[in-house]
């Protein structure tokens, strides 16, 4: 120890390739390391790097959290700054690197470790020798079994460990590429069943210690690799096989067998790859074997040449880091020898980058051999001549140790990649190649003028070892003293390598792939999104589906989001109020129940579509889960024998489930049924209607509601074999609505108010999504903090959300501005993200802002105070208003429940239709309730969650649907009449409507025909006609008034999408006392002139639909609420999708067109307005008694209005209105159809 000692160690030359190395005699577990600057003087180091090795050679770079390699040092000569080793290292060596130090000083410390010896049994292996261990047979079998041990090697496969059990079943711990395998095989054959179950560690062939462990509980197995551990459950594995894997007690072999070696009781002629290296502390369920072994113990044989101390070779490797990094070696002292050779090993994880250039003599041109697309090329370029290239190998940026050779000589040039078992390229160029100078490797020294190493590649990141220049070994050492050429930024006598994938920081199944300095997610068909694959891109619920607009279909459900259950594909039913989610199992279907002549009970099992735990959280997730079951019987009894004794029975609930012997509609240990419960069972004597014995077909059905009894999982029928029995039994699919993480609210009242929970975990990834709404420029939604460490997302102005933490790294800020103010008292949608690569948030549907994070930095988020919603500790100023479904990873927290007990937070939070209400389509009214909202369509001539569904029907010509007006429904047609209106009582009073707003659709091949017809009691009108002249189709609107009225009345016309146009009437009108409004055929003709009663007589073929005069929807109350609605129907009338279908008929020739008659605001119109509003395709005719004014708009192909000459006309006086033109019908929709929305 140097600490508080005079003096210190300062180095002559002050730069970053200085270091101090201490050799503590013998291998120590090293704990702390402190560092102190030199004695009375202004020499300290600022940041250091710190390696530890056995052998003096191999050197590993201590890594803070896998990746931070740099550590704190001093900012004085005095004080002694220490640091705690996370992870203790086992060394002799130890090697100081400083990286920094006081610019108004030189180098200067003092240093002192903190440790305690380490003893351990080593064996060492040279690949024919083996160590094998025999146990008879235990007659108890154990809970438990483990072996661990430590090893070290260069060679990146051999078998460590090999168990073998009865039948040839065996168990087999493998070295793969550097990575661990432990794989079981089945039987003895030459080919036997080989399951690999678990793959962990990498780059294990670096010949440093890697500790292993493997434990077998029950049929779980646990493979242990350094600090990564993965469980394997064994669902395949028989009783039998399991007692195979705890044979670990009959033979155990610890390392390979040579390649003849056998494993006792194995096939003949199955053999194993041999293990070069050395084993430490092999443990077996607490024996020492390396003890057993010098105790020449009899359980023990030694085969081959075993040593108990560990030899290794010394390859030194050199890391190239970055960019800067280059070794430059002299020319050759042998001018006069023809060609060149050079050789060397790399690993890398880049596909590009410089392995060496060189000049060819004279200048007269340059050489490359450089990786490109993880390929070696090799690229000459000579004055005068054509370019050479060669290429050589594939996937050479996989991590491995990979060689490559380029050898010209005898005219012949030739590049290797590893050796026999890689590829070679060969040319025979026609000029001499060898170096006139340098020769570079990994890239070229910075400076700008220099000339003889140029690099139009990527610079080289990697390692390299066993470099050759004409079969001459390079001494890196020598190097690194610098007596032999130069070199800026490498790292010597160590392979710096980290393998960014191993564990890999890619969630649910997201694959890794990864180059020198960072790693990439591939998310794709996994479900996820991000960086790192964290955030599901899938709603947890049909409830938040339903709220985003959807309609009923399936969706892909993920129930703890972020968490680690998987999405599932589920119907969602959103046809009713409430939204299910339905998960349907292998029968749900009405089935007979055939007896067995061998068994007295009939069992069924239910496999559901969804896995355990996803049924599980589902339920957990619903406010409200059912399940129909039904048994249909003839003298066979349900639930209760004469004896009293259950009959049947069904098995639900979690897990495996429990037996349940009440029945649909009784509550739980009733052994009852629904109709015990009603008092309407057949026979009173029982609680069930199968259980009266009857001879009579009866039933008993109902709803199972109890959440913890469900899903059902089996049933049990028992009363199926009696002579005369029949039965038959249905259950219905799992059905759960309400989600109680959507509506889940809280309202902040005060500044001050807040609500806490336990500390948000979220060391590697977290997430965080919750929806807000305020009206304060500013406040902290959450904030958690650590004792550096913190997290906290606030709405930092009236339009801008900030994201902010520190790891440890200093603080990292994410921002989002919205276009418009975020304090609207409308809901906000949040989603922030912070993984190891990234922090992300996003705010409603803007796209979401990024900020990467500091690469090799700190990456674990280290808080230990409680959660803080709406509110922080450190008293900044809080939040005031609502938040609402927030989630913490996936975990939705109860802000509710919490709510209720604390003092100035209210739990929910009303107001949803201000964001909501634009949901309710087509003139749907959105209502509020407690913890939703739902859409009236009772105005809307549509249905549905949001009033979206069209309501249609095919029509006959003999069809005829009525609605007959009510004084009532006139005053609420007339609702938007001056205050000052008064009404007579009689319904044949002159009752006045001040508008009319008339849309539909139709689709017919029918023309002429009567879409709709209002009649009055005053012999007045309005029509909607399809008319046929000679050249083209049109509509035409007919209004038949008597009664004249000042202002100026106008119609407007829109067809589908089109612009709207005004047409001004030259004087006013109005329609009285209004009858009734007829779709189809019009039995009372009355009043209406010769021409149209002959089309009204015809009647409609084809179908309407979304039918709207005002508020009235005739056509909807006909199909929906035929016995509450005062309408008539006569003849066929059947409701159809015909509305959707030409639409979406991709071979059809027809178009769609969409027309509505939309008014102003009523209130923007005086009393003293009529507005008549008609949607026409094609032309519209206003007829007025004593004034007949006529507005016609030419309706062509385009679905544009073209504005005529309004005159006053008499009907017979008009050309283009043929009422007795040729009357086409046709029983039905044809290709030639056109569809019209009006």
């Amino acid at each position: 120890s140097l600490i508080l000692a005079s003096g210190g160690w300062s180095p002559l030359s002050s730069d970053r390739y200085q270091w101090l190395e201490v050799d503590l005699g013998g291998r120590t577990r090293i704990t702390a390391v402190a560092t102190q600057g030199r004695y009375g003087s202004s020499d300290w180091q600022t940041a250091y790097l710190l390696m530890f090795s056995d052998t003096g050679h191999n050197w590993k770079q201590y890594r803070q959290e896998g990746s931070i390699g740099a550590f704190a040092g001093n900012s004085n000569a005095d004080s002694v700054v220490q640091h705690k080793l996370q992870h203790q290292v086992i060394a002799r060596y130890v090697r100081l690197i400083p990286l920094n130090w006081n610019p108004n000083g030189r180098i200067g410390l003092r240093l002192e470790t903190y440790g305690c010896p380490y003893n351990s049994d080593v064996l060492s292996f040279n690949g024919q020798s083996s160590l094998l261990y025999r146990l008879t047979p235990r007659p108890r079998q154990m809970s438990s079994e483990s072996i661990s041990l430590k090893f070290k090697t260069l060679k990146n496969s051999g078998i460590l460990l090999h168990a073998e059990g009865q039948n040839g079943h065996s168990l087999t711990l493998e070295l793969e590429k550097g990575k661990l395998q432990l794989l079981i095989r089945k039987g003895k054959s030459l080919s036997p069943d080989i399951r690999y179950l678990v793959t962990l560690g990498s780059l294990l062939d670096d010949q440093h210690w890697h500790h292993v462990a493997v434990e077998h509980h029950s049929n779980h197995l646990k493979l242990t690799v350094d600090k990564s551990t993965e469980w394997q459950k064994d669902t395949h594995l028989t009783a039998a096989d399991i007692l195979v894997l705890l044979y670990f007690i009959v033979s155990a072999c610890l390392c390979a067998l040579s390649p003849v070696q056998m494993i006792l009781g194995a096939q003949q002629g199955f053999s194993y790859r041999s293990f070069y290296g050395c084993l430490e502390n092999p443990v077996y369920n607490g024996l020492n074997l390396v003890d057993l072994a010098k105790q020449k113990d009899q359980r023990v044989t030694v085969k081959g040449n075993v040593t108990f101390s560990c030899s290794e070779p010394v390859f030194v490797a050199m890391t190239f880091t970055g960019p800067q990094s280059f070794l430059r070696l002299p020319r050759r002292i042998d001018q006069s020898s023809l060609g060149i050779s050079v050789g060397l090993q790399f690993r890398t994880w880049n596909k590009a980058g410089l392995l060496l250039t060189f000049e060819l003599p004279n200048r007269e041109g340059r050489v490359w051999l450089y990786l490109s697309k993880a390929r070696t090329h090799l690229q000459i370029h000579k004055s005068g001549r054509a370019p050479l290239e060669l290429n050589a190998g594939s996937a050479l940026n996989d991590g491995q140790w990979h060689s490559v050779d380029l050898i010209s000589a005898g005219g012949r040039l030739t590049i290797t990649v590893d050796g026999d078992e890689g590829a070679s390229a060969h040319a025979s160029p026609s000029f001499l190649i060898t170096t006139g100078g340098h020769i570079f490797f990994g890239g070229c020294p910075a400076e700008e003028n220099s000339q003889e190493c140029l690099n139009p590649f990527k610079a080289f990141q990697g390692c390299v070892r066993l470099l050759t220049v004409d079969n001459r070994p390079l001494d890196l050492i020598k190097v690194q003293q610098r007596l032999i050429g130069n070199y800026s930024h490498l790292q010597i006598d160590m392979c710096g390598i980290i393998d960014r994938c191993s564990p890999s920081h890619c969630e649910h199944g997201g694959s890794c792939s990864q180059s020198w300095s960072t790693f990439h997610c591939n998310c794709s068909g996994t479900g996820y999104s991000g960086a790192t694959c964290h955030s599901s891109i899938y709603e947890q619920s049909c409830e938040a589906y339903k709220h985003k607009g959807n309609i009923s279909g399936y969706y892909y459900i993920d129930v703890d989001s972020s968490g680690p259950i998987k999405p599932q594909l589920l119907y969602c039913n959103m046809t009713e109020d409430n939204t299910w989610m339905v998960i349907h199992h292998n029968n749900t279907d009405l089935t007979r129940v055939q007896p067995s002549p061998e068994v007295n009970q009939h069992v069924v099992h239910f496999e559901y579509a969804s896995d355990e735990e996803q049924l599980t959280a589902i339920i957990s997730l619903s406010e409200h889960c059912e399940q129909e079951v039904a048994y249909h019987c003839r003298k066979s009894r349900l639930l209760t024998s004469p004896e009293g004794s259950p009959l049947s029975w069904w098995v639900g609930g979690p897990g495996v489930g429990q037996m349940h012997t009440h029945w649909g509609g009784a509550p739980p240990g009733s052994q009852q049924c629904a109709c015990s419960l009603q008092d309407n069972c057949v026979d009173s004597r029982y609680h069930c209607n199968c259980d009266a014995d009857s001879n009579e077909w009866t039933n008993d059905s109902g709803l199972l509601t109890h959440k913890e009894t469900l899903p059902v999982r089996s049933l049990v029928l028992g009363d199926i074999r009696r002579h005369g029995s029949e039965s038959t039994y249905k259950v219905g699919p799992l059905r759960c609505h309400g989600d109680k993480n959507v509506w889940n609210a809280a309202f902040f009242d005060k500044e001050t108010s807040y609500l806490h929970f336990p500390t948000l975990h979220g060391e590697l990834s977290a997430d965080i999504s919750f929806l807000f709404k305020t009206t304060s420029s500013s406040g902290v939604f959450l904030e958690n903090l650590g004792i550096k460490d913190f997290i906290r997302i606030e709405l930092n102005s009236s339009n801008e959300v900030l994201f902010s933490f520190d790891v440890g790294n200093g603080p990292l800020e994410v921002s989002v501005k919205a276009g418009s103010p975020l304090n609207d008292n409308r809901w906000h949608r949040i989603q922030a993200e912070r993984n190891v690569k990234e922090a992300s948030l996003r705010l409603d549907e803007l796209p979401a802002v990024t900020q990467e994070a500091p690469a090799d930095g700190h990456i674990h988020l280290q808080l230990n105070s409680q959660l803080f919603i709406g509110g922080t500790a450190s008293r900044q100023k809080g939040f005031r208003g609502c938040i609402r479904s927030l989630q913490l990873n996936g975990v939705t927290l109860d802000l509710e429940e919490r709510a209720k007990i604390t003092p100035g937070v209210q739990a929910g939070c009303p107001g949803h239709c201000s964001s909501y209400g634009s949901l309710c389509q087509n003139q749907g009214r959105c209502v509020e309730r407690p913890t939703s909202f739902s859409c009236d369509c009772s105005s809307s001539a549509y249905t549905g969650p949001f009033c979206n569904k069209e309501v249609s029907a095919s029509f006959k010509s003999e069809t005829s649907v009525t609605y007959a007006f009510k004084e009532q429904m006139v005053n609420e047609l007339n609702r938007s009449s001056s205050a000052s209106s008064s009404f007579p009582s009689s319904i044949y009073s002159d009752i006045t409507l001040k508008a009319e707003n008339v849309s539909l659709s139709f689709r017919t091949s029918q023309s002429p025909a009567l879409l709709l017809y209002v009649s009055s009691y005053h012999r007045e009108y309005f029509a909607v006609l399809l008319s046929k002249p000679v050249l083209t189709n049109y509509l035409s609107v007919g209004v038949y008034l008597k009664a004249h009225f000042e202002g100026k009345p106008f119609i407007f016309c829109q067809i589908d999408q089109n612009p709207k146009e005004d047409f001004n009437l030259t004087s006013g009108v109005e329609f009285n006392g209004i009858r009734s409004l007829v779709l189809g055929r019009v039995h009372d003709s009355e009043g209406l002139d010769l021409d149209l009663a002959q089309i009204a007589s015809l009647g409609f073929t084809g179908c309407l639909s979304a039918v709207l005069f005002n508020s009235i929807s005739p056509l909807k109350v006909a199909l929906l609420h035929p016995k509450t609605s005062p309408v008539t129907v006569t003849g066929p009338l059947i409701q159809s999708i015909c509305g959707f279908t030409s639409a979406n008929l991709s071979h059809a020739t027809e178009t769609t067109h969409h027309l509505s008659g939309k008014r102003p605001l009523v209130n923007a119109i005086r009393s003293d307005s009529a507005l008549i509003g008609g949607v026409i395709a094609v032309v519209i005719f206003v007829t007025v008694s004593a004034l007949a004014i006529m507005a016609r708009f030419l309706y062509r192909r385009k679905c544009t209005c073209q504005r005529q000459e309004v005159k006053t006309v008499k009907p017979e006086d008009n050309p283009e209105l043929p009422f007795r033109s040729r009357i086409t019908s046709q029983n039905g929709p044809t290709e030639n159809q056109k569809e019209y929305f009006i």
